[in-house]
């Protein structure tokens, strides 16, 4: 008796979750870049062997929503082609961006504006200065994370906790983290907890508040057993307006707390860029911006660094497109100042050119070094093929200042430090499938 009571219930259970909307959507993405480098993150050194090569992003994303639940699942495989043997049976074992899962997250409405988002996923935020999806990048920057998230009109409120492990098992008696990979010191935190909260003051006017505190495992020392932690903090604001004719955006942070436990941190990030929209002719965007990352001529000497390092945001997007800066180095570094033009022309029904012109500057220094540090061109061109496919064609130079360029490589810098790619970029939706909700569940 009981046991019919029970599958009539699970029954009628089923039926009324059947009931409700349910919509189901397979994606997919394959993103060659062909790459050619003669100076790229690194000042390439004279007489050294420029770099060539493709690599690929290849992804399969399914979403699945109901009323109540929305679940993402990112597969995702990055490869440089020709680094798998023709007949393989397994990836390259040393080939550490291989297949993997790159998002798995639920995310559960439970009223009244609230929902919880939990997984790994990305972290992507304002202009993604701080925190953002790393999209340029073939391996994108994913979080494992807990998100309580609110949202009532235009204002949105996420709180977000982690707390990393290596694996549960031996893990019995402590909860000691030993970070790895590349910048591992700075990117790979032991806890993390931030809040961030975004709105509209007016119909053109948004802005948005950040707090952020990364908890890092001290470097296990000999004969101590039980190493502690040291947390650093970021805060700040960040506003964007823009109307038919204008666009103005900017940002303010400051970093404290500790880069570890012999180094304070004390330091701090500004921008502003200003746009004008021309409302006929080719020219879509005309703009000029600076930005200033505190720095430190000592780097962490005398137990203080004033060194600002932007964290986890998508730094290619920023100071120029070769990365010479803050993109895995320039930590605890000599800072800078950036002081760009930029402009957007429109060169067709589906194509745009778009080009950057940076001038870089030392924010501190040591006595003797020249501040210079070089000028970048940047150029992107943009082609559209279908909705869902385009090309992307880009060139950069930079004319590097003697010091820094000297500092970089021992004194021996290439005159030519430049940088080409062609990427395509497909995302076709696969297949999708959507249910209406039974009139009585609606």
């Amino acid at each position: 008796m009981k046991k019919s009571h029970l599958l009539t219930s699970a029954l009628l259970g089923l039926g009324l979750y059947s009931a409700t909307a349910q919509e189901l959507s397979v994606d997919a993405m394959i993103r060659p870049r062909f790459e050619f480098r003669n100076g790229f993150q690194d000042v390439a050194p004279k007489d050294a062997e420029p770099a060539a090569f493709v690599s690929q992003r290849s992804s399969l994303l399914l979403k699945y929503t109901d009323s109540k639940i929305t679940a993402f699942l990112d597969f995702q495989d990055v490869s440089v082609w020709g680094d798998r043997p023709q007949l393989s049976a397994n990836d390259d074992v040393a080939n550490q961006t291989g297949f993997l899962v790159n998002q798995a997250w639920a995310e559960i409405k439970l009223g009244n504006g609230f929902s919880t988002k939990v997984g790994r996923q990305l972290l992507s935020y304002d202009d993604q200065r701080i925190l953002g999806g790393l999209g340029w990048a073939q391996q994108q920057r994913t979080h494992d994370v807990a998100l309580l998230r609110y949202k009532k009109s235009s204002f949105k409120l996420d709180l977000g906790f982690a707390f990393n492990q290596e694996r549960d098992g031996g893990n019995n008696f402590d909860t000691q983290f030993s970070s790895r990979g590349l910048g591992a010191p700075i990117f790979q935190y032991k806890a993390m907890q931030l809040l961030h909260a975004s709105g509209k003051l007016s119909e053109n006017f948004k802005g948005s508040f950040l707090f952020l505190n990364n908890t890092f495992q001290n470097p296990l020392v000999e004969g101590d057993s039980t190493p502690g932690t040291s947390s650093r903090q970021t805060t700040g604001i960040y506003f964007d307006y823009s109307d038919s004719s204008f666009t103005v955006t900017g940002s303010g942070y400051y970093q404290f707390g500790q880069f570890n436990d012999a180094v304070d941190i004390n330091a701090f990030q500004a921008s502003l860029f200003a746009g004008y929209k021309p409302s006929s002719g080719a020219f879509k965007l005309i703009g000029l911006g600076a930005e200033i990352l505190s720095g430190d001529e000592d780097g962490t000497g005398g137990g203080e660094t004033k060194a600002f390092f932007p964290l986890f945001g998508t730094n290619h997007k920023f100071n120029g497109f070769q990365d010479f800066f803050y993109v895995g180095r320039h930590a605890n570094n000599v800072g800078l100042i950036d002081i760009h033009l930029k402009t957007v022309i429109k060169t067709g029904a589906k194509s745009k050119l778009i080009g950057f012109v940076h001038n870089f500057s030392a924010a501190d220094a040591p006595s003797g070094f020249d501040k210079n540090l070089g000028t970048a061109v940047d150029l992107v061109y943009a082609q559209g093929i279908t909705p869902y496919a385009n090309v992307k064609v880009g060139y950069s130079q930079s004319f590097l200042g003697d010091d820094f360029a000297d500092a970089r490589t021992g004194g021996n810098p290439d005159s030519n430090q430049s940088w080409g790619w062609v990427m395509l970029t497909i995302k076709p939706n696969l297949f999708k499938w959507k249910k209406e909700a039974a009139p009585e569940a609606k």
